[in-house]
């Protein structure tokens, strides 16, 4: 009897590769955008537990740790409508990873994430939506950073 695979492997066990169960998480803050840093807290935290499988923990018993910095966000006009007001605009946002694997090797990552949102003629739902843009942006930089950590296990075999 032959048996034929495909030889697909989820990136989770990749991850395994790059780190153990517990990691330790820090976000340095853009002085200028404080109120960002909870959001990126907690897509990292999420990322840890649901997709790596593993548990957030202190800088003492971690083997390994993530640093991510939040550079900032940057908006960009893209639409106008004829009276030249801006109708739709572009958020981009910034994010640099630094971590340091099980084996004590530093990796360093910059990932830029943008996003479109469109501006609507109400203050408060203008604001909303660039507070969304923003999450949605530092969800996308995590996302980036998951598919780096994978791959990256994935040389590490």
């Amino acid at each position: 009897m032959i048996i034929v695979g495909c030889g697909y492997q989820p990136s989770s066990k990749y991850v395994r590769n790059v780190f153990d169960e517990s990691v330790y998480i820090e976000v340095k803050v853009d002085p200028a955008e404080p109120e960002n840093a909870p959001y990126l807290t907690d897509e990292l935290r999420k990322i840890i537990i649901q997709r790596f499988n593993g548990k957030v923990a202190s800088k003492e018993t971690a083997k390994n740790s993530i640093i991510a910095t939040y550079k900032g966000t940057q908006f960009i006009p893209i639409a106008y409508d004829q009276a030249g007001y801006i109708t739709r605009y572009a958020t981009i946002v910034k994010v640099e990873f630094d971590l340091i694997d099980k084996n004590g090797k530093n990796f360093h990552k910059t990932i830029t994430a943008t996003t479109q949102e469109g501006i609507s003629e109400s203050a408060l739902q203008t604001s909303t939506s660039r507070i969304s843009s923003i999450k949605l942006g530092l969800q996308k930089a995590s996302d980036e950073f998951i598919s780096f950590v994978s791959s990256t296990g994935a040389n590490l075999k």
